[in-house]
């Protein structure tokens, strides 16, 4: 049965429920009372229909950490959450820094079927620094790497950062930056303030994070090219992408989820499920950060899906690997931190989760209008729901999330991955 009538939606949590028909994997109709043979119908039950979401920074750990996470696992979390399209970070072991990994990342997240997996190409080999890696060729490959980047590492030599920049501009690819001097936060573990100072935590200053958004935004300006900031976490950086973009400059930028809605003061305990890189900052960050994605100075919504196994974090905390899970918590803390105070409605929440990110990236089958003709990549949304997460009850493998027990509003009921259902309350339905 390849149609699905999609009963009683809310097209962006607007005007009077209406009908949507999915056929050959795009909407075929919009209307009332749709009655057609041989569909499968999904009641919306009033509920929000939106483009489904892109995540342009997410960890598989696959190949090298299948103890953590796999393209599978990672992706039953993705569509779990309302993905339709992921970006696996490249710090797989071995590292992505060619077409035979990145392709495989491709073609592995295919057979599952459950989100797109794009691979993310690094932009040296074995994330040193040192030598770009074989950008054109992944490009070039199965998996056609759209991003490519260090992430985990920053790429801190400003020749080797300038240089792939023009090299990307040329290939028409995107380089996403983790902003890090490394010679700033050496043996730094928590955000460098009152809390790290009180508790005895090496530093970490906003300026590591700065200092190099403020140099890439100027590369980008010298070499005409791209540049996409990851996990923005500073008041400072808001102010240098604002500066950025009024001089034109071509720099995007994403916020994850637990930056929006956790602060430092979650280090009282010294439980390392809430270090993370870059840190948890002070409130007034998190403040500067709602406001800039509602304003459009930050882009988009990145999940940082970072998954750990548990002897990497049941650990004294300087010694715990940072990162934190992300996928099936991410549209709830996005209504919580910024569709409930009234930061963004549900065509925002659209804007940042599918839209920005698919046109930061170029996919043209993704984060498009609600409308006929159009490709079925689609989300369904309980805004009334409340549910309570339990690390247990999550796709990962891993069990690294700080939400654990926390009751957070909204919740995905259906994800449709080109007119198929790949989720459907809980629970997968198709791979």
């Amino acid at each position: 049965m390849n149609n699905v009538v999609i009963k009683n939606v809310r097209l962006y949590g607007e005007g009077d429920p209406v009908d949507v028909l999915l056929a050959d994997g795009e909407i075929r109709e919009i209307g009332t009372d749709l009655g057609v043979i041989d569909a499968q119908t999904v009641d919306g039950a009033g509920q929000v229909l939106l483009p489904g979401f892109i995540d342009l920074h997410t960890h598989l750990r696959e190949p090298g950490r299948e103890d953590t996470e796999t393209i599978e696992s990672g992706s039953a979390a993705a569509a779990l959450g309302g993905y339709t399209a992921v970006f696996a970070m490249a710090n797989t072991s071995p590292v992505a820094d060619t077409a035979v990994i990145t392709d495989y990342v491709w073609k592995r997240g295919q057979e599952v079927g459950l989100v797109d997996v794009h691979p993310v190409g690094a932009v040296t080999v074995g994330l040193e620094g040192k030598q770009l890696a074989e950008m054109g060729t992944m490009a070039a490959g199965v998996g056609a790497v759209r991003i490519f980047s260090d992430d985990g590492h920053c790429v801190y030599d400003p020749l080797i950062m300038r240089r792939a920049l023009e090299y990307a501009n040329s290939l028409g690819v995107l380089i996403a930056q983790h902003a890090e001097e490394p010679r700033l936060t050496k043996g730094a573990v928590a955000h460098e303030g009152p809390t790290a100072s009180r508790l005895g935590l090496a530093g970490w200053p906003r300026a590591a994070e700065e200092s190099i958004v403020a140099r890439d935004a100027l590369l980008a300006r010298d070499a005409g090219a791209r540049v996409h900031i990851c996990h923005a976490s500073t008041a400072g950086t808001v102010e240098l992408l604002k500066w950025a973009k009024a001089q034109g400059i071509s720099i995007t930028a994403e916020v994850t989820p637990h930056h929006l809605l956790l602060d430092d003061s979650r280090l009282e305990t010294y439980d390392a499920v809430n270090r993370v890189n870059p840190p948890l900052r002070e409130a007034s960050d998190v403040a500067a950060l709602r406001q800039a994605l509602a304003e459009g100075v930050v882009d988009c919504v990145a999940t940082d899906h970072a998954p750990h196994a548990d002897q990497d974090k049941c650990c004294e905390f300087a010694a715990a690997r940072p990162g934190m899970l992300g996928l099936e918590t991410a549209l709830s803390i996005i209504v919580e931190t910024m569709v409930k105070p009234g930061l963004l409605d549900w065509r925002g929440v659209a804007r940042v989760m599918s839209e920005n990110p698919a046109r930061i990236v170029g996919l043209d089958d993704q984060g498009r209008p609600l409308a006929v003709g159009e490709p079925a990549n689609l989300v369904l949304i309980d805004p009334a729901a409340e549910w309570t997460v339990e690390a247990d009850d999550l796709a990962s493998i891993a069990r690294n999330t700080p939400f654990q027990a926390m009751t957070l509003p909204a919740k995905v009921t259906a994800t449709f991955l080109r007119g198929r259902l790949t989720a459907r309350d809980g629970k997968i339905v198709a791979g």
